[in-house]
């Protein structure tokens, strides 16, 4: 069987070469920026490490080892193998071990729900990822003018209140900057690490892994908490497989092979370099390697990269929130396309005012990039350690390699993934409770949503009137019903029952159109469905029709275009009328869920987008009839 099932090849020549350049400003933005950090807080206060040649070569050592195995070898050639037909991310390879009818107790139900945990996790990296990223930016100008210090805190702020304000515009008319711009940034942090290592080529010795092994045997306990530290130049591993569905594996790998690697090595090599001939420079190794002429345009460039690494986790994270939506465990959100040609490029703003406060937040309560790098890793960790679980799984159960290798790699990753889990959760009392707390929030709703969903379908089951039996009754009633002109398309989530709508309507103007339209949206467990796949059309008898539209759980929902477009429906735009039926939930204890959890269910169902703006229904044209349901 094929690793993957993939629906667009893989681009060559030209197209190669501008994907490759986008990809630089989108998918490498968080690691790219590391080096802003990574260094010094492995040689920080709290670990107590000291100083010596030893320890830089260690240090520096376990930096290289980390990237090769962690990036280069888990996830560019293992865990972009598994791509739901071309998209990549946590939530594509939860939908891939997904079943269709998720039960309690059934192995796949804990797979799910450990991918679900991580990407709750996601949305706390959203909003560290900006605050560490271009605060420790911005902590530049303390190197440059230790007198600015006082105006650290507020330009972080100004910088990020403006970044997220400008997110309803989308990043259509400068995301063709964001690639060359960190182009510029990946050879000035490369020039920058090769002036200090042609000054001290000794450095490059830390490629040979006894270093690392010395390291931990001469440093013992301390030597693994500096893991902790050492996860930082790994953090934004996850974008690079997440992104895969905007520009394919070979510009991700040929980018990060030829231009990101090779850069982030130079740029760490040469803060070592820089240590070892000046040991007082780790109070900011990276822009004591700056000279100082080039200090402030170091600056700008830094906080132009740190906004674009910025951008990318944000655009991220209302991507991840569709995916979950369409997946069915959050409820309905605006989502705003923000561009024209490419699907990806959404807003949501209830995503992103979240972010935008607590990411402001972050910065005021923490104060520092240092303080914060404590709460930094301990949720990316978890969420590492899920993604090699479930690659695992996909391993064994879908493309069925033989179980001895998955355990072999599966075990192999886990040592590594684990050690850093390790290190990081050490944190939780600094700091590293923040994405712990946020990833259990979002774990909580998304299961409140996803099983309170599920449990209403249950109880509307119960008394659901299948559609033929309903005919029936219709075609020998003595008093059948007025027909009046038109069309009346009802939605509902089950296409083989009468839509609690429908009776309630009939029952209160004792009344049916001359033609009636059961349609129902089912989203499939993968990205997007073909054209020709979309639509199945079923006639019924007496005017009657049942329609199911196919979506893939990347796209938008508009109803209405695709039911004119069906030829065989022959739907008049002028007298179409759309029926949707508004359950009001009453929490009284009957789901089995506890009750807070009912009521929270309850609240969400009450706060959720109408299915009007969701399914893109016209106002003018749509009637929402109440149902009450009592749980």
């Amino acid at each position: 069987m094929a690793d993957t099932v993939h629906s667009k090849t893989e681009p060559n020549g030209r197209r190669l070469i501008v994907l490759s350049i986008a990809a630089l400003g989108v998918v490498f933005g968080d690691i790219g920026t590391s080096p802003l950090y990574a260094v010094r807080e492995a040689f920080g206060e709290h670990y107590g490490l000291a100083l010596t040649e030893a320890n830089v070569l260690g240090v520096l050592s376990l930096i290289f080892w980390s990237l090769i195995v962690v990036i280069s070898l888990k996830y560019l050639t293992l865990v972009m193998r598994a791509d739901n037909h071309g998209e990549g991310g946590i939530m594509a390879l939860t939908a891939l071990v997904m079943p269709s009818k998720l039960r309690r107790g059934h192995w796949r139900y804990f797979a799910v729900m450990l991918g679900i945990f991580g990407a709750s996790l996601l949305y706390g990296d959203g909003m560290i990822t900006p605050a560490i990223s271009v605060l420790s930016a911005v902590e530049g100008l303390e190197v440059a003018a230790p007198r600015l210090e006082p105006f650290v805190i507020p330009v972080t702020v100004g910088i990020l209140l403006a970044l997220f304000l400008f997110q309803s515009r989308g990043t259509q008319r400068v995301g063709g900057l964001f690639g060359p711009i960190t182009l510029t940034w990946f050879t000035a942090i490369a020039a920058l690490g090769v002036a200090q290592i042609v000054q001290n080529p000794h450095v490059l010795t830390a490629l040979l892994p006894h270093h690392a092994v010395n390291f931990f045997v001469a440093n013992g306990a301390t030597g693994f908490w500096v893991l902790g530290s050492v996860f930082l130049v790994v953090t934004g591993g996850e974008a690079l497989y997440a992104d895969m569905g905007h520009f394919g594996r070979t510009p991700i790998r040929l980018t990060w092979f030829f231009v990101v690697l090779p850069a982030l090595l130079l740029n760490y090599f040469g803060q070592g370099a820089l240590l070892l001939a000046n040991p007082a420079a780790v109070e900011n190794p990276f822009y004591l390697m700056v000279p100082a002429w080039a200090t402030y345009p170091m600056i700008a460039l830094a906080t132009a990269a740190t906004i674009i690494a910025s951008q990318a986790v944000i655009s991220g994270s209302f991507s991840l929130t569709r995916q979950a939506m369409r997946l069915g465990f959050l409820p309905r959100m605006t989502v705003v396309q923000t561009s024209s040609e490419e699907i990806g490029q959404v807003y949501i703003p209830t995503i992103n005012w979240i972010l935008m406060f607590a990411t402001v937040g972050l910065v005021l309560g923490f104060g520092s990039s240092s303080r914060l790098a404590a709460a930094y890793g301990v949720g990316v960790t978890t969420d590492m350690v899920f993604t090699t679980l479930l690659f695992a799984v996909v391993a064994w159960s879908l493309w069925k390699w033989p179980r001895i290798l998955v355990a072999l790699l599966a075990l192999g990753l886990l040592a590594v993934d684990l050690s850093f889990w390790g290190a990081n959760i050490v944190k939780v009392p600094q700091g590293g409770w923040f994405p712990l707390v946020v990833g259990a929030v979002m774990l909580l709703v998304m299961t409140t949503w996803y099983h309170g969903r599920t449990l209403l379908a249950s109880v509307l089951k119960k008394d659901a009137f299948p559609i033929e039996r309903f005919l029936e009754t219709l075609a020998v009633s003595k008093n059948p019903p007025v027909r009046v002109p038109g069309t009346a398309v009802y939605l509902t989530r089950n296409p083989d029952v009468v839509p609690p709508a429908l009776l309630n309507n009939l029952g209160y103007n004792h009344v049916l159109h001359e033609r009636v339209v059961i349609a129902s949206v089912e989203t499939e467990e993968i990205p997007r469905v073909a054209g020709h796949l979309r639509g199945e059309l079923r006639p019924l008898e007496l005017g009657f029709s049942r329609v199911v539209l196919h979506y893939g759980f990347m796209e938008h929902p508009s109803v209405p275009d695709e039911l004119y477009a069906m030829e065989e429906l022959e739907l008049d735009p002028d007298d179409t009328y759309f029926v949707l039926g508004r359950e009001v939930i009453l929490a009284e204890g009957r789901l089995g869920l506890p009750r807070w959890r009912e009521q929270l269910f309850a609240v969400m169902q009450r706060n959720a987008l109408p299915a009007t703006a969701f399914f893109d229904l016209p106002p003018d044209r749509t009637f929402e009839v109440g149902h009450l349901v009592r749980l």
